[in-house]
């Protein structure tokens, strides 16, 4: 296995710490780990794409596995999201049905012998994915913060709130265009399917 796909292994076990501090762990060393951890997942994400194109080093292996590490990344986050009631449920299922869609269409053409590649709005799908989870993480690490040290605004939070409400919503159109996107620019590998 060479190291870009060490990397891409790495974000999948990293999801796991990640989602422990954030779920299970208490007060703001937890929160900030998370962050952290999170942060480290991510930027594997740029470089074992980084890694295998300067490299050489591109296999069927990461190709099909570089975007289900990204899917569980982002998907462990947003319904960890849900549960801490930061995000609406509705947007979540979406999201899932999008990557759903996507990942059976990529395991029945490799069944069929065939590898469906991301498609560049789906790396912009998942950049916009993670941003918006790190803005999510560092509110709340500010919240942590905040009633940690100082007294916590409510009034903030709603607007914060508002804030993630927007993204998500912005997250959620460029998720629906990424899927409609990778059938559109897969159709003549699906078409022979």
């Amino acid at each position: 296995m060479n190291i870009a796909n060490k990397l891409t292994v790495s974000r999948i076990i990293l999801t796991f710490v990640f989602m422990s501090f954030l779920l299970f762990g208490h007060g703001l060393l937890s929160k900030i780990i998370s962050l952290v951890v999170f942060i480290f997942a991510a930027i594997s994400d740029f470089l074992d794409g980084l890694i295998a194109h300067k490299r050489n080093m591109v296999t069927d292996f990461g190709r099909l596995m570089d975007p289900i590490a990204d899917k569980i990344l982002v998907l462990a986050a947003f319904a960890a999201f849900v549960q801490m009631q930061l995000i609406e449920a509705w947007m979540f299922v979406i999201i899932v049905s999008r990557e759903i869609l996507v990942t059976s269409l990529r395991l029945f053409a490799l069944n069929k012998g065939k590898v469906l590649s991301a498609t560049r709005a789906g790396k912009h799908k998942t950049f916009s994915q993670m941003l918006v989870i790190f803005l999510i993480l560092g509110f709340i690490v500010a919240k942590e913060i905040m009633l940690t040290y100082f007294t916590w605004n409510p009034a903030g939070e709603m607007i914060f709130r508002q804030g993630i409400f927007i993204l998500m919503l912005l997250t959620v159109g460029l998720t629906l265009y990424s899927g409609l996107s990778y059938f559109w620019e897969n159709r003549k590998i699906i078409s022979r399917l």
